[in-house]
């Protein structure tokens, strides 16, 4: 009965998933035009280019929406509410890995936390927080009215709070069901027979959500694709494209090859699981052929996270050091390299598995070499600042991090890939260590960045610099106690995942878990600085606020934010709307 429950359950959920898909497809005339005479446009706002009616009202606007602004904010805020609850989870964990015995939550609901925390931050909040920078501004960067397809950028994130609700569920309904359903307890890799095995219904639905988010991410990446390559301003051309485009540029790219492995393995997985197939049993594929299947995506999914971000540093970098960014060409080739070559490495996850050792040493030989275009990008970046004229500003600070935090993740990362250190350190903290220097001390680090240096551009208010300093501080201090604790913790033999431990290991995980909780107040400072300044900060009056022009560094979305302001005051007299003088008299 137990069996005929699940498959009930699954089907129903997927019945469920396709009918919202198919009623978001259909719908038709989100939004009258109203072009002006000047030209067609886009939704509610006036431009050069474009007009469109007001936008409706409270929640409706943000239900309706096809504006990439309107889009980038929901993904946004999407991303941030994933990344509070993948901290919850990682604050609960280290609090019970705070003493070696069992203490606090238990190693059940630590399985589970452990499991959902790497999905949530890998794939609710990596990937929807660089969408946001992405909708956002590579429209605005490279002179186009919106993204090519508007409704399916708007069907690609409503594809994700259903992936949430799908991934979270096993919480509330392991309460609500008395146990029988349970958050998965697989850890984020999913690794068979463990994941096609254990008979828990929340297993189903984590996957059935990371099914949805990738189909999320595969339809974003066709249209980042579609208008970096058809929607470019007439002065906009392969040469002078900005960095950040050309790092979304490929890592679309890198969706459009990757995700449909992960949509290809977990619809096996569910096979397996609910239908008796033995894609992944002894009898059939074996569960070697999971994890080729699994890390062909995964290991590009490590530079789908990383490379945007590099975009965003090797972007606003160079604004707060007087200069331009030393070897442009290089960096966009290196990127493109580092796209190319993250397809020839995945098997250096997998050096302990038995493989033959001449393919073995291939995988190494590639996984070395792709470190040599990620080198070229931290000389490009320090010599960029070597005499510049550097502003330590909040955006500035963060860049800063990141280079640094991304040496220590790349540098570690290097001695993962040569086979005899790999056997010693695998499955150890030391991987920990090296993982989360690169999720957390640079891709967050990196988002940080961004958000403070865009944070006048979107709510037109200056956040408060001392709090934004003190996030920094926090955030780098934190990070590097918890984190070289783990790299540590590796040297001594701690195996990963694990919910208790030797004493002698007692003191380093105390030192990791007082780091994670000054890492989160540092967060904490961050979100009141956001919502304060947000509400109550001081109004930005120039559509330079960073007086990026004097250097000649005043790039396409700033020049945006000036006509935007012109247009505002244009189009406002004491609160009043009042005519635009572009729009005709008939209408």
């Amino acid at each position: 009965m137990a069996e005929v429950g699940q498959i009930a359950l699954t089907v129903v959920m997927g019945g469920i998933l396709f009918a919202v898909a198919t009623f978001l497809t259909r719908i038709e005339d989100w939004r009258s035009y109203r072009p002006l005479a000047s030209g067609g446009g886009y939704v509610g706002e006036r431009t050069g280019r474009t007009h469109h009616e007001e936008k409706p009202a409270g929640i409706v606007r943000w239900l309706t929406t096809v504006d990439h602004k309107d889009i980038g904010m929901l993904y946004g805020v999407y991303g941030l509410v994933a990344f509070a609850f993948g901290g919850v989870a990682v604050l609960l964990m280290r609090a019970e890995l705070a003493v070696p015995e069992e203490a606090f939550i238990g190693a059940n609901f630590y399985n589970s936390l452990l499991t959902t925390h790497g999905i949530t931050m890998l794939f609710l909040f990596g990937t929807p927080i660089i969408a946001a920078f992405g909708n956002y501004f590579v429209p605005l960067l490279i002179g186009a009215d919106d993204m090519a397809f508007p409704r399916i950028n708007a069907i690609a994130f409503w594809l994700l709070p259903p992936a949430a609700i799908l991934i979270w569920a096993g919480f509330p309904l392991a309460t609500l069901t008395g146990g029988e359903v349970e958050p998965a307890q697989t850890a984020w890799t999913m690794y068979t027979p463990l994941s096609a095995e254990q008979a828990n219904p929340g297993v189903d639905l984590m996957l059935l959500g990371l099914h949805l988010s990738g189909v999320s991410a595969t339809m974003g990446a066709i249209n980042f694709i579609a208008t970096i390559f058809t929607e470019r301003g007439e002065e906009v051309d392969w040469a002078n494209l900005d960095i950040f485009s050309w790092t979304m540029l490929t890592q679309s790219g890198l969706i459009l090859f990757a995700f449909p492995l992960l949509g290809s393995v977990l619809v096996m997985l569910l096979l397996d699981r609910n239908f008796g197939t033995t894609f992944f049993t002894v009898e059939g594929g074996g569960a070697v052929l999971y994890q080729h299947l699994f890390w062909f995506f995964g290991h590009p999914e490590v530079y789908i996270l990383v490379l945007p971000p590099m975009g965003l540093v090797s972007l606003i970098l160079p604004r707060f050091s007087g200069r331009k960014l030393f070897g442009f060409k290089f960096v966009v080739y290196s990127t493109l390299a580092i796209g190319v070559l993250s397809f020839g490495v995945w098997a250096h996850h997998m050096f302990s598995v038995g493989m033959d050792p001449r393919i073995r040493a291939s995988f190494m030989a590639v996984s070395l070499a792709i470190a040599i275009p990620s080198a070229v990008k931290v000389f490009n970046w320090i010599t960029t600042m070597w005499n510049g004229r550097l502003r330590l500003t909040a955006p500035m600070l963060f860049c800063i991090g990141f280079v640094q935090n991304f040496i220590i993740g790349g540098v570690t990362g290097v001695f993962l890939a040569s086979i005899p250190v790999d056997l010693v350190l695998h499955d150890t903290y030391y991987v920990v260590g090296h993982f989360h220097f690169i999720v957390m001390g640079a891709i967050a680090v990196a988002g940080f960045a961004g958000i403070y240096y865009w944070f006048p551009l979107y709510t037109g208010r200056m956040y408060q610099k001392t709090l934004a300093k003190i996030h920094f501080w926090l955030t780098m201090i934190g990070s590097n106690v918890t984190f070289i604790a783990m790299l540590v913790l590796g040297y001594g033999g701690m195996p990963r995942r694990y919910a208790t431990y030797l004493p002698q290991f007692a003191a380093l995980h105390v030192v990791a878990t007082v780091g994670a909780f000054v890492m989160a107040f540092g967060q904490l400072v961050f979100v009141y600085n956001l919502v304060v300044s947000w509400l109550e900060g001081p109004r930005v009056e120039s559509g330079d606020p960073w007086n990026l022009e004097e250097d000649g560094m005043l790039t396409h979305e700033w020049t945006w934010f000036e006509r935007k302001r012109e247009t505002d005051l244009a189009l406002t007299d004491g609160g009043e709307r009042v005519e635009d003088p572009r729009t005709s008299k008939d209408e």
